[in-house]
Parts: C-alpha cells; structure tokens; sequence
C-alpha cells in the first residue's frame, strides 16, 4: 500500500508538470494549427532563466521567478514575431520544419551559454520529507502538484472570463468568424505562444526543481506528444487528463515492472492511440465528405 501511495504521488506530480507542458502545446495548434516541436526547449530556457537569475545574478527567488516569466513572454512573442508570422499561408510542412530549427537553435544558445553539464538547482521549494498514508515523498513534489493545480486554475479562469481568453477561444474556433468581429488573429497568435512559454516555463522550473537543471531537461518536452495525442490535440481537458493518466502509467510500470519500460510506455500508448482513435480522447473528429 505504502509503495502504491508513493508511485501515485510521484506519477502525479509528472503528470501535472506534463500537463503544464501540454497545456501551451495545445494552445498553439488550437490558435495557429502549428505543432510546436519546441516545447520543450521552452521548459528547458525556463529553468536556465530561473537558475540564472537566483544563482548567477542573486535576486530573491520570487523575483526571479517574476524575470523568468517575463522572459519567457518574451521569448513566445519573438518566436510568433520572427518565425510563426512570416510563414502564415505556407505549407504546413515549413512551419514544422521551422519549430524543428528553432528546437536546435534554442538548445545550441543554452550550450553556449550554460554548456553541457548538468548544474544543481537552488532548492527554492523545500524538499523536506512528508509522510502521507504510511509512504515517504519529498515535499518538492507536493508543492509541485499544488502550484500545477493553482496554474491550472488560473488559466481556466482566464479562458472563461478574461477578455482576452475568449477572444483565443474564438480564434480557435474559427478564425474568419473571429477577424469579422474585430478581433486580431495575430494579437490572439502572440498571446498564444506567450502563455505557452510561460507554462513551458513555469514546468522546467519544477522539474528541475526536482531533477536539477541540465540540457536534459529538453527531452522532456518529448513526453508531452504521447500527452496531447491521448487527450486530443485541440483539447485543453484533454491535456490535462493526458498528462496524469500518462505520469500515473509510466509511475506504475516504473515501480511493478521496471526493466526501463516506463521510458517507453508512454509511447506505445501514442502508438495505439494513433491507431485506435488519432483524434485523441476528447479531441473533435474531423470528418471531411468529398
């Protein structure tokens, strides 16, 4: 029971922390159709920033989660700016191809910047341990699952209420209706990338955080594909769905099996996903009558 306990927990936090991920990823392909095959390289800039600013620089750690947010808003409206927009009406493929290159070009700025070794995190969460139902886990990984949730909520707040949350759900829904009731579809574009990596940001943090901060950290950005396929692509319930039932699987085999299986689990439930239902959980089924 202990060891169920603690694999739950553990497969929670992953899979919030995913669902963080997958999150800005299906923002994006909602708003502008474009996968994002640098989602990844979005956490992984996160928590370089973070780590430079509380250990590099100094600042208090609140701050400099301020400074990493804001960079990464930064960066989301350069990357729509410099890449996303001057490929608007190009073939689908260009755009992927570019999200491919901007992938590389972020990880060799990391390189230069930071190198290749992995670095410790400053602890700014504690990671104390708690007993909780007779298993032993960190209290970084609670703190992770809450400030998840928190996110979560806000964000869902925002898409319901805010001005601008309805104007991207709009958007989504379809973008010539939207252009005709005087909204911006390339102001919606930029928010869109923004809170992508912002989200991407915020969930770099608590993985490294937990697992400390390395060029590693991009390969994480791998796992939200099995995440978004589960749940759906244009599927923001999905995501987060997605994201605890694949943390909570790979947990499980992780502990019961082993064998290193749990590094691949995900992606054979992407396989079968693909083959049984593309369109994802709750994603919308797209049927085209020629």
């Amino acid at each position: 029971m202990d060891t169920f306990v603690q694999l739950t927990l553990t497969g929670l936090t992953n899979g919030m922390i995913l669902a963080l991920a997958a999150l800005g990823f299906v923002l994006i392909y909602k708003a502008s159709d474009v996968i994002n095959f640098a989602q990844g390289e979005f956490l992984m800039i996160g928590a370089y920033m973070l780590y430079a600013a509380i250990v590099q620089i100094g600042l208090p750690w609140s701050l400099g989660v301020v400074v990493t947010l804001l960079v990464a808003v930064l960066l989301g409206v350069l990357v729509e700016r410099l890449v996303l927009r001057p490929l608007i009406g190009e073939p689908i493929i260009s755009v992927i191809m570019a999200t491919i290159g901007l992938s590389s070009l972020l990880q060799a700025i990391v390189r230069m910047i930071w190198g290749s070794q992995p670095k410790a995190f400053p602890a700014f969460i504690p990671s104390t341990p708690v007993t909780l139902l007779g298993a032993t886990i960190g209290a970084d990984r609670l703190w992770a699952i809450a400030v998840a949730v928190v996110m979560m909520l806000l964000f869902a707040f925002f898409f319901q209420r805010s001005r601008e949350g309805i104007a991207m759900r709009a958007v989504a829904d379809d973008q010539q209706a939207a252009m005709s009731m005087g909204i911006s579809v390339k102001k919606v574009f930029a928010w869109a990338w923004s809170i992508a990596a912002m989200t991407a940001a915020i969930a770099g943090a608590l993985v490294a955080n937990i697992i400390g901060v390395g060029p590693h950290l991009s390969h994480f950005g791998l796992r939200v594909f099995p995440v978004v396929i589960l749940g759906g692509l244009d599927s923001i319930p999905g995501a987060i769905i997605g994201g605890i039932i694949i943390g909570l699987l790979e947990a499980y085999v992780g502990g019961y099996i082993g064998g290193g299986l749990n590094q691949v689990v995900s992606f054979i439930v992407l396989v079968v996903i693909l083959m049984v239902r593309p369109y994802g959980l709750f994603g919308q089924e797209i049927i085209e009558r020629v």
